[in-house]
């Protein structure tokens, strides 16, 4: 998934994004990483093909084509071989990288429409569900939960985005997951828990969000 936020306010933000070129170029759209692909090697040929041609013009090698005693100026190659390397590497990683990130993956992993709160072996859980559609599992699958909603402090100061962490096994090693079939995940309710004091009425009507981040590997891409 994506967070909805939007950064504002923020000086220099552009060139922040080009200090780490490699990673900007990894993450913009297919689209704009394969125009970007084409303009790196049309501009450096046409960089470097203006420059032999400019040499050969202000040399007179234009006029003796046709002369095969005539030797042109065919020397001085060597920086267009760096810099021919130095962008094939470049861009040929960008785009291993890119064809390698396993973007879709998520697509395959489900989570339930909707989260419950009942008993579980007599203590009040918050739970919901998730599976894996592949037959190629996410190696040591790992997952959290973060409760986000507005705090306003003793002090009078306004949080809009407070977080607060939602165990969900952490302590027990319920956290690991083994996604062979679709798991039942279960925030208990108790004296550490930010939902200890809400009622039913006060949950309905509450503003707020909770994120579930599932991390781990790709067994077929690592």
């Amino acid at each position: 998934g994506r967070c909805n936020v939007q950064h504002g306010n923020l000086g220099g933000e552009t060139s922040r994004y080009l200090s780490d070129l490699f990673t900007t170029l990894v993450d913009l759209k297919w689209r704009f990483s394969l125009l970007v692909f084409i303009l790196a090697y049309a501009v450096t040929w046409l960089f470097f093909g203006l420059i032999w041609w400019f040499i050969a013009y202000c040399r007179g090698d234009l006029d003796h084509l046709e002369d095969h005693a005539w030797t042109p100026c065919v020397n001085n190659l060597n920086g267009f071989a760096i810099l021919g390397s130095m962008v094939n590497a470049f861009m040929v990683g960008c785009m291993f990288v890119k064809i390698s990130q396993p973007n879709k993956r998520a697509e395959t992993l489900v989570f339930s429409s909707h989260a419950v709160v009942s008993l579980r072996d007599d203590r009040l859980c918050l739970m919901f569900r998730v599976g894996d559609l592949r037959d190629s599992h996410i190696v040591e699958a790992s997952i959290r939960a973060k409760l986000i909603k507005s705090k306003q402090t003793q002090e009078g100061e306004f949080i809009p985005l407070d977080q607060t962490d939602l165990s969900v096994g952490f302590e027990t090693g319920d956290d690991r997951l083994f996604l062979v079939s679709p798991l039942i995940i279960s925030h208990e309710i108790d004296e550490r828990s930010p939902f200890w004091d809400v009622s039913r009425h006060q949950l309905e009507k509450d503003d707020f969000e909770i994120v579930v981040i599932l991390e781990g590997m790709v067994e077929a891409t690592g």
